[in-house]
């Protein structure tokens, strides 16, 4: 009975409003059929416009009887106006329409688009990022990439050219979740650090949420990356083959059955990206290691896609990411992640909704061993999720959905020292909803998510909000904050000053119930968020985002890496720090970003600002994790030169204030008396031990770098043409320090100065 009752919830707005008129419809691109985001789309002297959302689907709910014209524009393509019928009874047919692009570019480029999204939408804490965005950076070997992006966003902290993680507003990566349509990708990032295991090519959209997210999502309390990727071409066979110093790449897509028709259409895409630095940097950049660089990765990925005349479609796809790593045959290191999952688009008869739905697969397993130690941790798991979009008006929408997730964890640690194993499963369910109004000059955006947390047998109510008040045409002013949870906790210690091992553990029922005499509600990590900012529209293609945050880390839960003694009644007087399998601690992150934008025909300009203190406390000490970066500042320049703007010049430079670190107080040698060879003590040499400072009190030296690149794009006949990229890396050679080697007395550097070289060659 219950499940009936739920059932009419979430479908009876199909039956209730099915009688009102509505006009809908799709705008795609007419060379391949891919659907256009962030179009305008307005009925001619109506008042009344929208914008595509990302199957470039839009409505019109409630429009009167009458005759209309349809006006799509959107930039670098023709404006189209198509002719409509209202009659009520009739019920109007899903309008696709299809645009050309333009054969000629504007002096100015039009921020209408994106104007009229900022004003009708909240857009706290989210920066929403297109290819177009990534082709601004400078490239490696003309491939650009979504890692090098994610750098130079605001809140953003990278920790490294080899290796390194992001950590946004003060959460670390495993408080970020990463989607790939809908499927939970566990670690995006290949090792060396330019580089994501996405293929740019197949991405149609990136939402970055740093703070503040909508409860449509959950399970993590710091960000929401949410990345969309593109369907095939649906016309005709097309691809990609590039090659540089680092890896090469092919990417092939066309319809799958034949020609497509009125009644149904197909596409397919296929990307295939393989590295081999670690053969061509022993002659390329012999002078980092004459060895070469011990990084090589694998990317694989494939989606078949149907389409019904009515716009509705379903997806299929899957991938597969491999990486190995190998430091000098001391420490052999490899990961492997792979999914398969699905996803659909459904417009029911007249109503004035929308209904998506996604069921995925994904896995993830580590390896690392060294003569010190072993680890080894896997983690796969499901997610089913059921969305509607309900159009109440031309002003109001309700997004509602429901979401069942389950994974498993395994983690074995094996040391000198120490032995941990542990495997876990884990069960959650999650109900949500959102309403979006935009009235007048405020757009309001309230929001809740129940999140059952099945497996812990606890249950949260997570209330979100975000306002926006459009003060004028160009000044807007806006607020964001909720509450957040996730019960999935990394090994990983904030403490780490180098890590490429990511372990995972879900659901533990064996966090302590008191800790240091405190007693723990909770097996969940949980924070809560506050977000204030202002827009302003200086000119037309100049604007600057402002944003203050706060986050609150209420409770977090980690591996205790301190653990000396066992938790039994002989060391009760011992403290829990010294003790315990977990670790609890507090913590916050407080900052302010800037974002300045400027785009025209020719330049393009990215400036960003941010400041940020971020603190965790323990039972013994408050101290500033390895991630805390108190300034950060990135400017890109994007050029676009000669007469038909086949050159690009691209410039990205970096500049950091240093993280913290703790410092060697004294050496001492430290002799093992078990099994000390008494008839020869005064020869006999213990290992080097080292007294430390107090926890990350010292500061490394500051981060800067710069990157160069420079395309020609060479067209010919029928939509070919071919780009080839010089760039350079660390143009003026910056030795930016990566991490001291304490025992050996050697301070271990960041990546020096790379050139690089490619081509592509698109058909």
């Amino acid at each position: 009975m219950k499940i009936f009752k739920l059932f009419v919830f979430f479908i009876f707005p199909l039956v209730l409003f099915s009688q009102t008129e509505t006009i809908r419809g799709f705008v795609y691109e007419d060379s391949s059929s891919e659907p256009i985001i962030f179009a305008n789309v307005s009925l001619q002297g109506k008042g009344i416009g929208s914008v595509t959302n990302d199957n470039g689907y839009f409505i019109f709910p409630n429009i009167p009887e009458g005759d209309y014209i349809i006006e799509v524009d959107f930039i670098g393509y023709k404006k189209q106006s198509i002719p409509i019928s209202i009659v009520f009874g009739s019920k109007p047919p899903v309008q696709k329409i299809y645009l050309l692009k333009t054969n000629f570019e504007l002096d100015v480029v039009d921020l209408s688009t994106e104007k009229s999204e900022n004003k009708n939408l909240v857009n706290s804490s989210v920066i929403k990022l297109t290819t177009k965005n990534l082709e601004k950076l400078p490239s490696l070997g003309g491939e650009v990439d979504l890692a090098q992006f994610l750098q130079v966003l605001p809140g953003v902290v990278f920790t490294g050219d080899q290796g390194g993680k992001l950590y946004i507003r003060g959460g670390a990566p495993i408080h970020n979740k990463v989607l790939l349509d809908g499927m939970t990708i566990y670690n995006p990032f290949h090792s060396i650090g330019f580089f994501s295991v996405f293929d740019s090519d197949i991405i149609k959209k990136t939402d970055v949420y740093t703070g503040g997210f909508p409860a449509k999502f959950g399970g993590r309390i710091s960000s929401i990356m949410n990345i969309k990727t593109r369907d095939g071409n649906k016309k005709k066979f097309s691809g990609k083959l590039s090659a540089n110093t680092f890896s090469s790449k092919v990417l092939l897509e066309g319809p799958f059955l034949g020609s497509s028709n009125d009644n149904l259409e197909t596409s397919a895409i296929f990307s295939l990206r393989s590295s081999y630095l670690d053969k061509t940097s022993k002659n390329f950049y012999s002078y980092i290691s004459k060895d070469g660089l011990p990084y090589s990765f694998t990317d694989l990925y494939g989606k078949m896609s149907m389409f019904s005349n009515n716009g509705s479609k379903f997806n299929l796809y899957g991938f597969n990411f491999l990486d190995e790593v190998d430091y000098d045959n001391l420490t052999q290191l490899a990961w492997k992640t792979y999914g398969l999952g699905s996803n659909f688009v459904l417009v029911p008869g007249s109503a004035k909704m929308l209904i998506e739905g996604e069921i995925t697969y994904s896995n993830y397993n580590i390896d690392e061993q060294s003569e010190e130690e072993s680890l080894t941790s896997q983690i796969n798991g499901f997610n089913l999720n059921l969305d509607f979009s309900y159009f109440i008006s031309t002003e109001s929408e309700v997004r509602y959905g429901l979401q069942v997730s389950g994974y498993s964890t395994s983690l074995d640690i094996i040391t000198l020292n120490n032995f941990f194993s542990q495997i876990d499963h884990s069960t959650d369910f999650a109900a949500y909803v959102d309403y979006n109004l935009s009235k007048n000059r405020f757009v309001f955006n309230p929001g809740f998510r129940f999140q059952n947390y099945t497996s812990l047998g606890e249950n949260r109510l997570e209330p979100r909000i975000s306002m926006k008040y459009n003060i004028s045409e160009k000044i807007r002013l806006k607020a964001s904050g909720g509450a957040f949870s996730q019960n999935l906790i990394s090994t990983n210690d904030d403490t780490d000053v180098v890590s490429l091992f990511t372990g995972f553990l879900s659901s533990t029922d064996n966090i302590p119930s008191t800790f240091q005499n405190t007693e723990i509600n909770s097996l969940l990590q949980t924070a809560t968020h506050y977000v204030v900012g202002l827009e302003y529209d200086i000119l037309n293609n100049l604007n600057i985002n402002i944003e203050g945050y706060f986050k609150k880390f209420n409770q977090l839960i980690g591996l205790n890496r301190n653990k000396i003694y066992e938790d039994i009644p002989e060391f009760s007087n011992q403290l829990d720090f010294l003790k315990k399998d977990f670790m609890i601690e507090k913590g916050d992150a407080r900052g302010i970003d800037f974002l300045l934008k400027y785009n025209s025909k020719k330049v393009s300009i990215w400036s960003v600002y941010s400041f940020g203190i971020v603190n965790r406390q323990d039972e013994v000490q408050t101290y500033a994790p390895h991630y805390d970066r108190t300034h950060n500042f990135n400017f890109v320049l994007s050029y676009m030169m000669g007469r038909k703007n086949l050159w690009d010049l691209n410039f990205r430079w970096n500049y950091g204030s240093g993280f913290p670190f703790t410092q060697t107080q004294a050496y001492y040698e430290n002799l093992d008396l078990s099994n000390i060879n008494l008839s020869d003590f005064i020869n006999t040499n213990g290992n080097l031990g080292i007294i430390y400072s107090d926890l990350n009190e010292g500061r490394l030296p500051d981060y800067h770098r710069l990157d160069i690149s420079l395309t020609k794009k060479i067209n010919f006949k029928n939509s070919t043409f071919m780009e080839i990229s010089l760039g350079v890396t660390n143009l003026y050679d910056r030795n930016n320090i990566f991490y001291y080697d304490r025992v050996n007395a050697v301070r271990i550097d960041q990546l020096p100065i790379m050139p690089n070289i490619g081509f592509n060659w698109t058909f």
